[in-house]
């Protein structure tokens, strides 16, 4: 059987999955601020493989490149020389500042919507937890994440004590203190201000 027929299909598949990948990759690095997709700061936490892999299928494209090219090994070296290094000092410096993933603590719907929820959420701070409330607004696929406040997790007076709506569009947060703060919430799932009790 001839397989030099699959090369060049093989190619443009690995050539199409490696500019998929790192588009991929540069719109989850910009959808983690905050009114980012929900769905593409999941994958901010596995940005180290999808870059490996990225370059395993570039590596592949150009290997199975056109047969006759004598430019396919030394372009393969030559990614590889520039691409492992970057990767692994990539890995590197991620390591520095993966910890504990955050844990969700609460969640709830907003009144008469089901599209849109509050979602509180403790962190592991470099000293102290911190505990943030999130306003998602959106279907599943769509869905963005806004942040409405984040507290000191072991402040004995502005620590967040309890998050809840107010209304549909209207979050309330109270610190253990008794502090309360009311932020409201735009069409878009936006709050108009961001509550920082530190």
């Amino acid at each position: 059987m001839d397989f030099t027929r699959f090369r060049r299909p093989s190619a443009c598949l690995l050539l199409a999955t490696a500019v998929g990948i790192g588009c991929t990759v540069v719109v989850a690095v910009e959808a983690d601020g905050d009114g980012g997709l929900v769905l593409l700061q999941g994958l901010h936490g596995h940005l180290v493989v999808l870059g490996w892999l990225a370059l395993a299928a570039l590596t592949g494209a150009i290997l199975l490149g056109p047969p006759k090219s004598l430019l396919r090994g030394p372009l393969a070296g030559l990614v590889l020389v520039f691409g492992v290094p970057a990767m692994l000092l990539a890995g590197f410096l991620s390591t520095g500042t993966d910890g504990p993933e955050p844990r969700v603590d609460a969640e709830a719907a907003a009144p008469g919507r089901t599209d849109r929820r509050l979602v509180v959420v403790t962190a592991p701070g470099y000293l102290d937890p911190v505990r943030c409330v999130y306003v998602h607004d959106g279907g599943r696929l769509l869905e963005r994440r806004w942040l409405a406040g984040c507290f000191n997790g072991d402040a004995e007076e502005s620590g967040l004590a309890e998050a809840v709506w107010a209304a549909g569009d209207r979050v309330r947060m109270t610190t253990v203190g008794g502090e309360v703060h009311e932020v409201a919430v735009g069409a878009g799932g936006r709050p108009d201000r961001t509550v920082g009790a530190r």
